[in-house]
């Protein structure tokens, strides 16, 4: 009602100045326009850094790098130890002796740098999915993490057999190793990829764990070394919450720079789930409350 007052006020007192004079109209103040959404934009994607940071910092290529020229320095020193070995004790089938010698890879993220797929889902707004992952699979597009051609051929020319035990299906096996192929990584035959569903006797697998494909790879040869970018990678995580994670790193933390090797990878991987109770059916704000709650403030 106020503002009726005002306006009818305003009105009266312009009416008896207009008969005593001319009043000249005032334009209208022009109203200023909106901004323009740029031209493209992205909605908000938690994935966004991550994989720029993966695609294009120099810091990245460092530290793919030195992984893998600090791992080529010890190759010599575990091929000359009879009793080196990266499998945890559970998982060897025996001591190695009169084994060939091996070396145990996970595929995505460390030896095949799959950022570009990822650059997808952020550009479209879209998450993992398994179609959309089996068509870029089928691209044979990956291009090797920074540094492993150079290890990987290192180790063959001592007669090393390199081993890809994936969580990629075995049903991508011929995708896989043609990619790894067209890259110039060295694959002695089908059977050096071991995927998700590789039948193991004696052996029950547990979800997408790869403890079973681990003993498979100590049955026939002597693993001097692992490399991933999972804690899982090494070893099977039986309780993937942060105390359980922890006193994995507590018990192997050791092995690190010397039988394990670890490839940086901020873009996915079971240390997110650990942080939302691996519900993934939660709802997307549920599971990011989760994540910022498990953030130190140091307060």
């Amino acid at each position: 009602m106020r503002s009726s007052f005002l306006v009818a006020t305003a009105l009266t007192g312009l009416f008896s100045l207009a008969a005593c004079q001319r009043v000249e109209p005032t334009p209208a103040p022009t109203a200023a326009p909106a901004p323009a959404a740029p031209a493209g934009a992205v909605p908000a994607n938690d994935n966004l850094n991550a994989v720029l940071w993966v695609q294009t910092s120099t810091e990245y290529q460092a530290l793919a790098r030195q992984t893998f020229k600090a791992a080529a320095d010890h190759l010599d020193q575990a091929l000359a130890e009879p009793n080196w070995d990266a499998l945890v004790p559970g998982e060897r089938a025996n001591a190695g002796t009169g084994l060939k010698p091996a070396v145990i890879m996970d595929v995505d993220e460390t030896v095949l740098d799959n950022s570009p797929y990822q650059a997808r889902l952020v550009r479209d707004g879209k998450a993992y999915d398994e179609v959309t992952w089996a068509a870029w699979v089928a691209e044979k597009k990956a291009r090797p993490v920074p540094g492993l051609v150079d290890f990987a051929r290192a180790a063959a020319a001592r007669g090393v057999t390199i081993l890809y035990l994936s969580n990629r299906a075995e049903h991508l096996q011929e995708a896989t190793l043609a990619n790894l192929r067209a890259e110039g990584l060295p694959v002695a035959d089908d059977s050096v990829f071991l995927g998700l569903g590789t039948h193991v006797e004696g052996c029950e697998q547990n979800g997408s764990e790869k403890n079973c494909r681990r003993q498979l790879a100590g049955r026939e040869y002597r693993v001097l070394m692992q490399f991933g970018d999972q804690l899982g990678d090494f070893t099977e995580v039986v309780n993937n919450t942060a105390e359980g994670r922890a006193a994995l790193m507590d018990e192997y933390g050791d092995w690190f720079g010397e039988r394990w090797w670890m490839l940086p990878n901020p873009t996915y991987g079971s240390w997110e789930p650990a942080a939302f109770n691996n519900d993934w059916s939660q709802p997307a704000e549920v599971r990011r409350a989760a994540k910022q709650d498990a953030l130190d403030y140091a307060q």
